[in-house]
């Protein structure tokens, strides 16, 4: 394992391209300045959106797709080099930026809603305002959580300041947090790191597994009552904002605004829990094919086939990607070689970078943008396949829905990444016909589940738990959370697993919780995936002429609505026992595999 580069030490076509964005920071000091004055601009709607509330609706969307080039360029600036201080300083200009234009635009969904009802029906039955109808339903069915214009207005003035929590957080944990270096079996060392963590505790060698898992998680624990400070400043913010609009509680602000029914959360903790004995079963299988007598939470990420890795390089990963998704057609594949080539993607890890990988796609006159942290492993291929998910569902979306209705729910937000993996893993199976290789791809797919469903649904139902916690006014701190996550990981995991001490300080460095219930929809969207990566294999061209209205369909119907026109209902339960079933049948197969080898 190399030393990790600088930013500047990697070839230009492994880094995205800003430069499509804007020329450089000049350009951009240029749009931010341009923005700032928008904002005085718009500010004069206030007290007259009744005299032409048409005219103030497209100059508040007009100014937002002006806004979220300036946003983004910052925003990607940053994560690509957390230590820069010019992408810093940017950032930070730039979250301002957002803090006043949100002040100065807090008047308008008040002074709408001040409407006659009629008027607003008038409005959302104009043909000339079809564009913006979506948004004007959802403003009659929030009118019961929106506050007065003066309150509104001050919340949003406060957007930096309830903001501050997660932001302190990223700069902890990517710039000031260090881990103790690595001692290698022949006795050099090399850097941990949250980027690099991903090949130790995948490492064949034991000792790695341990020492990386202990040294991650007791660098975690040293700033331990720092995190659970910014973690409980983020639950409060995100309690107290909803008490203030009237909702139940944190998850009811969560879940009504996305029109997802609260039952959704509950049916899916509801089934995983029915489900963790098949889980119980998959760890006991481990276990046994690792031939130890204690399976320990450092086992759980290593391959269970002895002698056996796939080796992805880069390019490797990308040819096997386009070949994985022929069956999604030709216009899609032309769209993953144009990002492959076309400054999209950041891929390899360096100093400063933040961890991970995500793909942003709110640039409608740009192409989205993805970060990878690429480790030449099965895993790094399919993160290719699941981040161009989100990019390409950005896309149809953004050029097929005008702006007020392209920004799709992040209720659906993970269907097209993990169907995207699960139709490259078909592929995988059929032209990887070893039978090493068919235990090792079965057994990568067992641990799609575990890592999706069952563990980002113990994420989700510890999120739960931390905002129940402060709902009944029991103390946040480092001890609380952390006993409360162990007794999780102990309900999951325990039985076939020894649950160490060490995970309980693991909820730490998950920064997912900074932006509160979305995890779930992780589990969510493997679940209709499932189904909707065998419809396309086994119908063909129709599946995929449905699945597109669903990648195109934005926000322009609900959510629930937009995976309806795919073919999955996720109202109901049984797409969530449908995935379990074949959780079930996959273990059942996986046996099957290494009993011939």
């Amino acid at each position: 394992m190399a030393k990790l580069p600088t930013r500047s030490e990697i070839d230009p076509k492994y880094r995205w391209d800003l430069s499509h964005i804007f020329a450089g920071p000049e350009a951009w000091e240029q749009a931010l300045k341009a923005c700032e004055a928008k904002v005085e601009t718009f500010a004069a709607y206030e007290g007259k959106v009744a005299e032409d509330p048409r005219a103030a609706i497209r100059a508040n969307f007009d100014f937002q797709d002006e806004l979220m080039p300036v946003i983004e360029y910052a925003f990607l600036s940053r994560e690509g080099d957390n230590g820069d201080p010019q992408a810093q300083a940017m950032y930070m200009k730039a979250m301002s930026l957002i803090t006043k234009a949100s002040a100065a635009g807090a008047f308008l969904e008040p002074e709408l809603l001040e409407l006659d009802e009629g008027v607003l029906r008038e409005l959302i039955g104009d043909p000339a305002m079809a564009d913006y109808d979506v948004y004007l339903k959802g403003l009659l069915r929030r009118k019961p959580h929106m506050l007065s214009k003066r309150e509104e207005r001050l919340l949003a003035s406060m957007g930096e300041v309830l903001g501050a929590s997660g932001n302190t957080y990223d700069m902890l944990t990517n710039v000031d947090m260090k881990f103790p270096d690595m001692v290698l079996p022949d006795g050099s060392t090399e850097p941990l790191t949250d980027g690099t963590w991903g090949a130790f505790r995948e490492s064949p060698d034991r000792e790695l597994r341990r020492q990386s898992f202990e040294k991650i998680m007791l660098g975690y624990g040293a700033f331990g009552s720092t995190i659970a400070s910014t973690y409980a400043g983020s639950v409060k913010n995100d309690c107290a904002v909803a008490a203030a609009r009237g909702y139940r509680d944190a998850l009811d602000a969560a879940m009504d605004p996305l029109e997802i029914p609260r039952a959704v959360y509950d049916n899916l903790i509801a089934v995983i829990h029915e489900s963790l004995p098949i889980l119980q079963d998959y760890l006991e299988t481990r276990k046994r094919l690792l031939g130890v007598d204690e399976l320990h939470m450092y086992d759980l990420y290593c391959p269970l086939i002895p002698d056996y890795t796939m080796e992805m390089p880069y390019e490797k990963a990308f040819d096997l990607v386009l070949e994985g998704l022929k069956p999604m057609g030709e216009d899609y594949l032309a769209k993953l070689r144009e990002a492959r080539t076309g400054g999209w993607i950041d891929v390899y890890p360096a100093v400063g970078k933040s961890s991970g990988a995500f793909s942003a796609g709110d640039l409608r006159h740009v192409h989205p943008y993805v970060l990878l942290n690429h480790n030449d492993n099965l895993d790094s291929a399919f993160t290719i396949a699941h981040e161009l998910g989100h990019s390409m569902h950005s896309f149809y979306s953004n050029t097929n829905q005008p702006l007020p209705k392209a920004d799709y729910s992040l209720f659906v937000a993970e269907v097209a990444s993990i169907c995207n993996e699960a139709v490259m893993l078909r592929h995988l199976l059929d032209t990887f016909t070893d039978p090493k290789a068919q235990a090792f791809l079965l057994n990568h797919f067992l641990e799609q589940f575990r890592t999706t469903c069952f563990r980002q649904t113990m994420f989700a139902e510890f999120e739960r738990i931390a905002h129940t916690m402060e709902e009944s006014g029991e103390p946040l701190t480092r001890e609380t959370l952390s006993k409360a996550y162990y007794e999780l990981n102990r309900t999951y995991y325990g039985g076939a697993c020894e649950v160490d001490e060490w995970i309980a300080n693991e909820w730490m460095r998950i920064p997912h919780f900074y932006n509160a219930y979305y995890v779930y929809v992780y589990a969510t969207g493997l679940c209709a995936a499932v189904t909707l990566s065998e419809r396309i294999l086994t119908e063909g061209e129709a599946a995929v002429k449905d699945y597109r209205k669903f990648l195109s369909a934005g926000c322009s119907v609900s959510p629930i609505d937009a995976l309806k026109l795919a073919g999955v209902d996720m109202s109901s339960p049984e797409p969530i026992r449908r995935a379990m079933s074949v959780f079930r049948s996959t273990l059942d197969q996986f046996k099957e595999a290494v009993a011939k080898l």
